[in-house]
């Protein structure tokens, strides 16, 4: 009898730390910050907060759905977005199990997590639905601090939705998240410029493994932000590090991290003075994944939203 509980015992300990597995990467250090609300929706309470947008496809009213396939840790992704009057009325991103419950009421997650990196389901899911709302573009959501893996997540399928929206698609997206990945070329565009520059991004799978990244911000003629003297000159004296060193760590870092056993681009290490670029480098990083995951090569053009500063 002894023997059996303490079997019992090692089993929920082990247990416990194969679902906290995947959110060790959770622990980076960001800028965001935490609430103690429960509640998987968030929806927009007073237009006054909401930015405004200076370039990017227009949002088509409806509702917008994502979901994963697989389940990771027992639990898969779904996101609802609803679009109202062109904008983001409401987000609705959550974890559920194969009974359909939310990872934000397993108290013996939340409680793990918790303890772990100082935040659970219960907090974060909320914190990225209300981040949304008010940013109005995924890639204005604030990284929740302790929850890092997730928040890029949910950045790439909000950019997902984002495009779907501006295309009116109202057909759910389907994510093959965890599928062996299709050898070919996966291509990513953005139409609009943010400070003179646009992301041009293309990652080479070839024996399933992701062998060649070739991300770049680039101006209206072709010219890469990594050989902007000045740009760099600014950058590194504020931050401590510029484009030049950035885009080609971040490069370097994808085909690393995606050759290691059970790592994904959301793995990819936040370059120290460069954590908004690293955060939408992750971002369109995972959707060349998704689309290599499902083995379709076509261009993604991405009519990327820009809010006035």
């Amino acid at each position: 009898m002894k023997m059996n509980k303490i079997v019992k015992g090692f089993t929920a300990i082990a247990l416990s730390s194969l679902l906290l597995a995947a959110c060790g990467s959770d622990q980076k250090k960001d800028t965001a910050k935490s609430s103690d609300s429960s509640t998987a929706t968030s929806k927009t309470a007073d237009s006054s907060t909401v930015a405004e947008k200076e370039a990017g496809g227009d949002l088509q009213d409806g509702t917008y759905k994502l979901e994963e396939k697989n389940e990771s840790n027992g639990y898969r992704a779904t996101f609802e977005m609803t679009v109202k009057d062109g904008k983001i009325t409401e987000s609705k991103y959550d974890n559920i199990n194969a009974d359909g419950k939310s990872k934000a009421d397993d108290k013996d997650y939340e409680k793990n997590m918790k303890d772990k990196s100082g935040v659970g389901p219960a907090e974060y899911i909320k914190e990225l639905n209300d981040s949304f709302v008010k940013a109005q573009s995924a890639d204005g959501v604030e990284v929740v601090t302790g929850a890092t893996h997730s928040s890029e997540s949910f950045q790439n399928y909000a950019q997902q939705l984002i495009q779907a929206a501006q295309a009116g698609d109202t057909k759910t997206i389907e994510i093959d998240n965890g599928a062996d990945l299709k050898d070919g070329t996966y291509s990513l565009k953005e139409k609009n410029n943010s400070n003179g520059y646009h992301t041009e991004f293309s990652i080479v799978v070839k024996d399933g493994k992701v062998t060649e990244s070739k991300y770049d911000n680039v101006n209206d003629e072709g010219k890469s932000k990594k050989d902007d003297a000045d740009y760099n000159k600014n950058m590194k004296d504020k931050s401590g590090v510029g484009p030049a060193e950035y885009i080609k760590t971040l490069n370097e870092e994808l085909v690393k991290t995606m050759g290691e056993e059970g790592k994904s681009a959301a793995d990819v290490e936040v370059v120290t003075g460069a954590t908004h670029s690293s955060h939408s480098f992750v971002m369109y990083a995972e959707q060349l994944i998704n689309a290599a995951e499902k083995g379709n090569t076509d261009e993604i053009v991405v009519d990327n939203i820009v809010m006035k500063k």
